[in-house]
C-alpha cells in the first residue's frame, strides 16, 4: 500500500503555502504522492504547479479537479502541461462535485453526472493521445454544431510526455463507482471503512484491472487521548453528512446510511440543516470515526493502517496538519 498526502484546499484566511510545505515534508519522508483539492476557494492546479516546481520526486494529484469548472479540452491541456513540467508526475483526479457547487458556483446544470463524466473522460483521453477531437454527445458537442460553422476538429499542439496520464475519479454512488472501475485508472473514495468497504464495493472491486489504484483518504491525528482526537474530527464529518448537499441529495449522507447508520444519518442532517451544528457533531458515532479515520498514539495508528492495507485499498492518502503524524505513518507503512 502506497502512502500519499492529501493536501486538501487552504481554509478561508490561510495560505496554500501551508499544505505545500507539508507536501514537501511528505516527499522527504518517502511518500508516493500529494493531492490538492478545490471547492470554491483556492484552485488545485496553481497549488500543484507550485508544488511541482519545489519538489523532485513526489507525484502530483488533483483530488479533485471539478468537471463543471473546465471544458474537457482545457483539462487535457492542463494535464499535459503539468505532466510536462513535472517530468511525468501528474495524476488527474476528476469529479463532478455536487449540485450546490455545480449550479451555485459554476453556473452549470447538474444534469446527468454519470453520462457527463463518461463523455468527459473520453474527450480528455482522446486529446492527450493527440487525436483529432470530435465528439457529438448529449453533454459535449465538439466542434460546436450550432455556432458559426467555422469550428473544425483540432488536435493538441503540445506533445504530451505521456499519452496516458492516469485518470482517477471521485465516486460514491454504486453506478458511479462501477463506472469508475470501467473507465478510469484509479478511484478516490471518501469515508473509506476497511471493515465495510468490501461488503459494499466488493463486486466493483472484483472487476478491478491490474494496476488499478484505490486511493482512499483518511484523516490522521497522532494523539494519546483518543477521545479528544475523535471530538476534533466530528464537526468535519457532521459538515459532510449533514450539510454538504440538500435534504434528499447528499451523497455523503447516503454513504453514511449505507454503512449502517441510517438513523444517525437522518438525525445529523436534521440537526445540521436546523442550525444546530454542535449537536450534529455530537451525534456522529465514535465507532464511525474509528472506522474511517486514524486517531490515537502511534501503536493505534499502526493497527488501523494494517486494516487499511488488508481492505483492498492500494494507496492511503493521509489528511493531517501534523508533521509528526506524517512521520509516524511513514515509519509504520514504508
Amino acid at each position: 500500500m502506497r502512502l500519499g498526502f492529501y493536501m486538501g484546499y487552504a481554509p478561508p484566511g490561510t495560505s496554500p503555502l501551508d499544505p505545500i510545505s507539508m507536501a514537501q515534508e511528505a516527499e522527504r519522508l518517502g511518500y508516493d504522492s500529494a493531492w490538492a483539492a478545490e471547492a470554491w476557494g483556492t484552485d488545485c492546479v496553481t497549488v500543484l504547479s507550485w508544488l511541482g516546481a519545489t519538489t523532485e520526486r513526489i507525484k502530483l494529484g488533483s483530488a479533485i479537479m471539478q468537471i463543471p469548472g473546465r471544458t474537457p479540452a482545457n483539462t487535457a491541456m492542463t494535464a499535459a502541461t503539468l505532466d510536462l513540467l513535472s517530468g511525468g508526475r501528474f495524476l488527474l483526479g476528476l469529479g463532478t462535485s455536487g449540485p450546490q457547487v455545480v449550479e451555485g458556483w459554476h453556473g452549470e446544470p447538474w444534469g446527468k453526472p454519470l453520462a457527463k463524466t463518461r463523455e468527459y473522460v473520453e474527450i480528455v483521453r482522446a486529446a492527450l493521445r493527440r487525436d483529432l477531437v470530435e465528439h457529438h454527445g448529449e453533454h459535449y458537442d465538439i466542434p460546436y454544431s450550432n455556432g458559426t460553422g467555422l469550428g473544425k476538429p483540432l488536435k493538441l499542439m503540445a506533445r504530451p510526455l505521456r499519452a496516458e496520464v492516469p485518470i482517477y475519479l471521485a465516486a460514491m454512488g454504486p453506478k458511479a463507482v462501477a463506472q469508475t472501475f470501467e473507465i478510469a485508472d484509479g478511484w478516490l473514495p471518501l469515508f473509506w471503512s476497511p471493515e465495510k468497504a468490501r461488503g459494499i464495493w466488493g463486486d466493483a472491486m472484483a472487476d478491478a484491472r491490474e494496476g488499478f489504484d484505490i486511493a482512499a483518504t483518511a484523516p490522521a491525528i497522532l494523539i494519546d487521548d483518543v477521545e479528544s482526537g475523535r471530538e476534533f474530527l466530528k464537526p468535519y464529518y457532521a459538515l459532510y453528512i449533514g450539510g454538504m448537499g440538500a435534504r434528499g441529495k447528499n451523497f455523503y449522507n447516503d454513504l453514511f446510511a449505507r454503512y449502517g447508520y441510517e438513523a444517525e444519518a437522518k438525525e445529523i442532517q436534521d440537526l445540521y440543516l436546523g442550525g444546530n451544528k454542535r449537536d450534529a457533531a455530537a451525534a456522529v458515532p465514535d465507532e464511525f470515526v474509528d472506522e474511517v479515520a486514524l486517531v490515537g498514539p502511534k501503536e493505534r495508528l499502526a493497527e488501523r493502517a494494517a486494516a487499511w492495507r488488508e481492505s483492498g485499498a492500494t494507496s492511503l492518502l493521509v489528511s493531517t496538519q501534523q508533521p509528526e503524524a506524517l512521520r509516524a505513518l511513514a515509519e509504520i507503512a514504508l
